[in-house]
């Protein structure tokens, strides 16, 4: 058995490797560069995972979510694969470790966020690692042009004069030509040389229903099509409403979005995948690293803001490969929507030097203060006391990201945090007088610096390693000298993670380019025009058109959407014996589609459509020259 297959059975117990899966391996062995363009649900992460395993040194994978950082980490262990991560809710400390132990450790990945490399600390660090290979998730993030675009993300190609023999894998499951160009360009590939699997999903029916009633086109499908499901909405409320509707009517529903606090969250994650809720009614807050192989279907209740992010959302149904939909509900008032939607997410620049203000006071942070700080940012808190809404906040923080003012990390874990409130000379005596805080107060001077000039990240459990006490009782003295004003003592949480990139400005010194807004809002309008499109359209294949707009040049029909149902029915309907006759000109031998119009005669459009179903049903073959036969 090859070295890669070996490894595939050792660690993930599979035979064989999914289609271009042992393409983009052989690429990454032999120290290529690779764009890769798979699905959802491809495996994308064996495509670096297991060449990583079979090369000495160290994968640092570069990724934007915490949450799948951690989810990847876990899984690797659990294979007996030593795996490490840095991420925004670390200590200094454990930040130190971790990095030391990539260069001296036997660890074989190393994951980061993108805002994490560029760090001096972790440049001078990621220098002196042994890399074997550099492994970029979400690459559509590093174009401009892109659904998804991180700034950070351009910082990246500085990593590779470090590791100069390091081949990089960029990963992505959409992105459109214009964007592929940008991946290419902004990495630095060293040869042009894209891998990509199609984007035609064979067991997955794409249909769009047009209906004024929602409600209750979404029972008729959830009636019709038996197993799990998520149905995505826009917005928290209609998430709440709509769960509730469906509960009334029996079933058994469950809503998630980014309201809700984390163990909430977690306990209705594992109720929907271990079956006992059905369907989860979420916004896009929900889906990234689930891994639910049945879903039979995914349905949008509401029009995305783009193909792209469509395709990634519905491309969680059917992994298993058995049959699966993908429903868009389709009416009226989405179209009236559309135009109000591209002025929520583009708000004005006056409303933008608002949040901008109204961001730093409420981080009590002052003009002149603040860069390369980080402070932790509930949003719903922060819209709650400012009264602005919530998309208009987001939308404004994206845009002052693109011009390199503050980055929104995704909600992650936050440790606790603890300041000295008292000088050292008073702290001395309290030492003196309470001898049963002593030996926790000299831990925490030993183990952290800074401590008496801000508040620092703790880890509880390596105080409680290091003073030999319990972690019921480390609480217990920290508490204690929290009551005694000796500390202030921030608990750990839950949130996201505002990095400030620049020092505070006053308002009127804040510059939001043309390019970040006037042409973002174009490129953003022209995404939503597409999306609209998609559901207006009655007369392309939907699989066709999807596979058209991510540059897959292809003219082969799916066979199972709406659209091609619709022309099924009317190539079938009583008295069309269209297919019937091309079957019967085939027989005899082969003919490219020119000559069969003449051998059948009639309407070449006609022809041609009944050719298209003939092929979606394995009827017929075509080979790359384009003549047609009989599948034998």
């Amino acid at each position: 058995m090859p070295e890669f297959e070996k490894i595939l059975k050792r660690y993930w117990g599979y035979d064989t490797f999914r289609p271009l899966q042992r393409e983009v391996i052989g690429e990454a062995a032999a120290g290529c560069d690779a764009l890769v363009l798979m699905p959802t649900g491809g495996g994308k992460s064996l495509t670096y995972q297991v060449p990583a395993m079979a090369r000495p040194g160290i994968c640092v994978v570069i990724t934007p979510l915490i949450a799948l950082m951690k989810d990847q980490i876990d899984a690797l262990r659990r294979r007996g694969i030593q795996a490490l991560a840095i991420h925004s809710g670390m200590t200094p400390r454990q930040v130190d470790i971790t990095l030391d132990n990539a260069i001296y450790g036997d660890y074989k990945f190393l994951y980061v966020s993108p805002e994490r490399i560029e760090s001096d600390l972790f440049r001078a660090r990621f220098a002196r690692m042994n890399v074997s290979l550099i492994a970029i998730d979400e690459a559509h993030c590093i174009s401009q042009w892109g659904y998804d675009f991180r700034p950070s993300y351009l910082k990246i190609a500085r990593l590779r004069p470090l590791a100069p023999s390091a081949p990089v894998l960029a990963l992505t499951a959409s992105a459109t030509p214009i964007v592929v160009e940008d991946i290419l360009e902004k990495l630095e590939f060293r040869q042009r040389n894209i891998l990509r699997m199609s984007f035609s999903r064979e067991n997955l029916s794409c249909l769009v229903r047009h209906t004024e009633n929602k409600p209750e086109h979404l029972m008729r499908i959830l009636d019709h099509v038996p197993g799990t499901a998520i149905v995505y909405v826009r917005t928290r409320d209609r998430a709440e409403k709509l769960s509730a509707l469906l509960v009334e009517k029996g079933v058994a529903a469950e809503f998630y979005h980014g309201g809700l606090g984390y163990q909430m969250r977690s306990i209705r994650q594992e109720n929907w995948l271990s079956g006992k809720t059905r369907v989860m009614v979420a916004t896009n807050a929900f889906g990234m690293g689930i891994d639910k192989a049945d879903v039979r279907v995914v349905a949008h209740y509401d029009l995305c803001d783009s193909i792209e992010a469509y395709y990634q959302e519905a491309g969680r149904a059917g992994r298993d490969g058995r049959p699966a939909y993908a429903v868009l509900l389709h009416s009226e008032e989405d179209r009236r929507n559309a135009g109000r939607r591209i002025d929520l997410e583009f708000p004005p620049v006056e409303k933008i030097w608002e949040v901008y203000e109204a961001i730093f006071n409420y981080c009590q942070i002052a003009v002149g203060a603040g860069k390369n700080e980080g402070r932790e940012f509930n949003v719903y808190d922060f819209c709650s006391r400012y009264k602005i809404f919530i998309p208009v906040v987001l939308n404004a923080i994206k845009i002052l990201q693109l011009n390199g003012y503050m980055v929104l990390t995704d909600e992650a874990d936050h440790p606790p945090r603890i300041l000295f409130t008292v000088g050292r000379e008073d702290l001395y005596k309290i030492r003196i007088q309470r001898e049963e805080l002593d030996h926790i107060i000299r831990v925490l001077l030993r183990t952290y610096t800074g401590i008496f000039t801000e508040a620092v990240p703790v880890n509880v459990s390596e105080i409680a390693h290091l003073s030999g006490y319990t972690l019921e009782h480390v609480h217990e003295l920290l508490k204690r000298l929290w009551q005694l004003h000796i500390i202030k003592y921030i608990p750990g949480s839950r949130s996201s993670l505002l990095l400030f990139t620049e020092e505070r400005l006053p308002v009127e010194a804040v510059r939001i380019s043309p390019e970040s807004y006037r042409i973002r809002r174009e490129v953003a309008a022209a995404r939503l025009e597409a999306m609209a499109a998609y559901a207006a359209n009655t007369a392309e294949c939907r699989s066709l058109y999807m596979q058209r707009y991510f540059g897959e040049e292809t003219d082969r029909e799916c066979g199972k959407c709406d659209i091609c149902r619709e022309k099924r029915k009317r190539v079938s309907a009583p008295g069309n014996d269209l297919p019937e006759k091309i079957l019967h000109a085939l027989a005899s031998s082969e003919a490219d589609l020119h000559a069969l119009v003449g051998r059948v005669g009639g309407e070449a459009k006609e022809i041609l459509e009944a050719v298209r179903l003939l092929l979606a049903d394995g009827e017929l073959v075509q080979d790359k020259n384009g003549k047609l036969r009989l599948n034998s």
